[in-house]
Formats: structure tokens, C-alpha cells, sequence
């Protein structure tokens, strides 16, 4: 792992611009640079392929004086989708951080995979897969933070749990379910929504019910996916706990000559 600086950057500094910085509503953007400038040390954060593919960001920081691999999904740029694009500018990075060792910390905001007959034609799960991979092969430190949103097959390939992730973070705000709750509620409600007396309120009041019963950090929580639900403002000290707690992790894969990645 890269040698440490000394203290510079308060390890316990509280971050409390975090607590107004991302947005009540799920479907208002906001610049996911400026929650990783607030957490990482003196504000630092080297870009990595800044103009290409805009909606991922990767690059690199220190945590504590310890240097960090950072991956986001970019809310103000398509949302924060994962495209062919954004999928393979992270496996790239991913895989390059545990060539040399280098912890990754993931900031996860993701509705999901883009859609469209494009994206289709030109193997989006293929790609998408190829980060998946990144991810799972990785056997350095990763450290996830869940802000918003996180839902489906994004969620799970942004550094989960479920594929090898080793600790999982969620603000009070963050959705994770297989889907947004207007969808879910469009499908599984359809028949009760339609014959409502006024479809709109009926629609509105079973979105509600949805988010608080089911897409919210605390069930995902409850069932092992997340470690723990923190404050915004607690972002940076945890962080740096689990990163100090993994210092010396060793994990091995498979034993074989290689891996058969997606090509």
C-alpha cells in the first residue's frame, strides 16, 4: 500500500456542508465533486479522464494522508446512469488502483443502467459487466458510500457488498431497492392505481408507502448490505476508519493463471 503523509487534515473534521449539499428530491441534480472535495484531505482530488465520459468520476486523493482511488456516479451529468462509457472508464481505473495497491473508496448515486436500443446494439451489458469485474476481482481495500440513490444491477456493481465490497456506508437519504419507487409502483400496483377513484392521489400515496417500507438504507441495513446508516457529516472520519481498519487486509482470488475477463 503507498506510504502515508503525516497529519495534516483533521481525521475527526466534521463536514457539515454535506448535510445541505445533496438534495431532498431524488430527481434534482447536484455536483458530486463537491462532496469529495469536502471529505477528502485539503480539498485535493485528481481527476482522471475529466472530459471523457462525464458521468463517472475517477481519481485520486488522500484520506488521512492515505492515498485513494475515488469512484463516483456524477448526478449532474445523465443523471448519474451507467453507459458503456462510464463502465469502462471505471473498470480501467479500478483495475489500475489494484495493480499498485491502492484502496478504493466509491461514491455511489446510480439509477441505474441507460437505456435505449444504442446502448443495446453496442453491448452495455458486456461493458457493464467489465466493471462488475473490476470490482470483484479487486483485492484492495474498497469503502463505499452510499449517497442517494441505489438501485438494481448499478447498485450492485458499484462495489456492494454483494460483490466483495468491505464496508458499506448509507446517508439517512439514500434509496436501495431493485428500482425508483415510481416504476416499481407503475408495475406492481398498476391494477389498484387504475381503478382508483383519483389514480394520481392513489399513485402518490402508494409511491410514499413504497420509499418508507422498502426503499430506505435502514431495511437494506437490517438485512447486512450496508454496515451502517451515518450522518453526512460523519463522512469523512468513518471513511477513514474503515480505511485504517483494512490497512492490512490481505485476500486472495481463486487460484488459477487468470481470469477470463469480459472482452
Amino acid at each position: 500500500m503507498p506510504t502515508a503523509l503525516g497529519p495534516g487534515d483533521p481525521e475527526d473534521r466534521s463536514v457539515e456542508p454535506l448535510e445541505t449539499m445533496v438534495p431532498e428530491s431524488p430527481n434534482k441534480p447536484y455536483d458530486v465533486k463537491g462532496v469529495i472535495r469536502e471529505v477528502v484531505d485539503d480539498g485535493r482530488l485528481l481527476e482522471v479522464h475529466e472530459h471523457w465520459s462525464t458521468n463517472i468520476v475517477v481519481g485520486f486523493a488522500r484520506f488521512g494522508g492515505r492515498s485513494v482511488g475515488v469512484v463516483a456516479n456524477q448526478p449532474a451529468v445523465l443523471a448519474g446512469v451507467l453507459d458503456i462509457g462510464a463502465s469502462r472508464k471505471g473498470a480501467r481505473f479500478v483495475r489500475f488502483c489494484d495493480a499498485f495497491n491502492i484502496p478504493l473508496v466509491t461514491f455511489v448515486d446510480v439509477p441505474g443502467f441507460l437505456p435505449g436500443v444504442d446502448q443495446e446494439h453496442n453491448g452495455i451489458i458486456l461493458n457493464g459487466a467489465k466493471l462488475l469485474w473490476a470490482f470483484c476481482e479487486a483485492t484492495v481495500p474498497k469503502v463505499t458510500m452510499i449517497t442517494r440513490k441505489a438501485y438494481g444491477g448499478a447498485y450492485d456493481v458499484m462495489s456492494s457488498k454483494h460483490i466483495r465490497g468491505d464496508i458499506s456506508y448509507a446517508w439517512p437519504t439514500s434509496e436501495i431497492a431493485v428500482m425508483g419507487p415510481e416504476g416499481a409502483v407503475s408495475i406492481i400496483f398498476r391494477k389498484e392505481i387504475a381503478a382508483a377513484e383519483d389514480p394520481e392521489a392513489e399513485r402518490e400515496r402508494l409511491v410514499k408507502a413504497y420509499r418508507e417500507q422498502f426503499a430506505t438504507p435502514y431495511v437494506a441495513a437490517g438485512r447486512g448490505y450496508v454496515d451502517d446508516v451515518i450522518e453526512p457529516r460523519e463522512t469523512r472520519s468513518r471513511i477513514i476508519e474503515a480505511l485504517k481498519m483494512l490497512e492490512n487486509k490481505r485476500d486472495t482470488n481463486p487460484p488459477k493463471k487468470h481470469g477470463n475477463i469480459p472482452l
